[in-house]
């Protein structure tokens, strides 16, 4: 502390500026990939309510089969992609470093490995639709079930790896905050 007649206390004279805006920027950008996060963990959030009803609706055949065929069984280890996105939420609260490091995992192991399963399960009708033009028989809402649940498989993929992305960004910056 100063006092009229005492020295000025360290750093209070502007020359921590450069310190203080690197903090700034620090947080600047962790707001800013925390925000994108949860803009996606919306949309994932969204994409899987809808694939929860297609499955137990399915499942159940709670709805004609020309309404909502029986899930493919790539579908129902995805519906476990839920639980790393859960985590990335709980994580951005606190900065909670442990339950992103999960989600990042999660979201690999849950998330896009069944959707690459789902691809190649679903390749073999996708071919025949597109070449011969014949769908496998499977319908949802009208529509051969391959074709919108390809659909669904390129969303779920590009969220899932901005997702992973985002995330692993996020985990650089809180680091690189400790270090400093």
């Amino acid at each position: 502390m100063a006092s009229r007649a005492g020295p000025r206390a360290a750093g209070t004279d502007g020359s921590d500026f450069q310190h203080r805006e690197r903090v700034a920027a620090h947080y600047q950008m962790s707001a800013a990939l925390k925000s994108e996060i949860r803009k996606l963990n919306a949309a994932h959030a969204v994409l899987w309510l809808l694939m929860v009803v297609q499955v137990i609706a399915g499942a159940l055949q709670l709805l004609p089969p020309r309404l909502v065929c029986p899930p493919y069984w790539w579908q129902y280890p995805y519906l476990l992609s839920a639980a790393p996105t859960a985590l990335n939420l709980l994580s951005l609260r606190r900065n909670h470093t442990g339950y992103l490091v999960a989600s990042v995992m999660g979201g690999g192991l849950l998330g896009a490995a069944p959707l690459m399963y789902g691809a190649a399960e679903m390749l073999p009708a996708a071919t025949r639709l597109l070449r011969q033009g014949v769908a496998d028989g499977r319908l949802l809402l009208g529509f051969p079930a391959v074709s919108v649940l390809y659909l669904a498989v390129i969303i779920a993929a590009q969220l899932h790896g901005w997702q992973i992305y985002y995330s692993k960004r996020l985990l650089d910056q809180w680091h690189d905050g400790k270090k400093k």
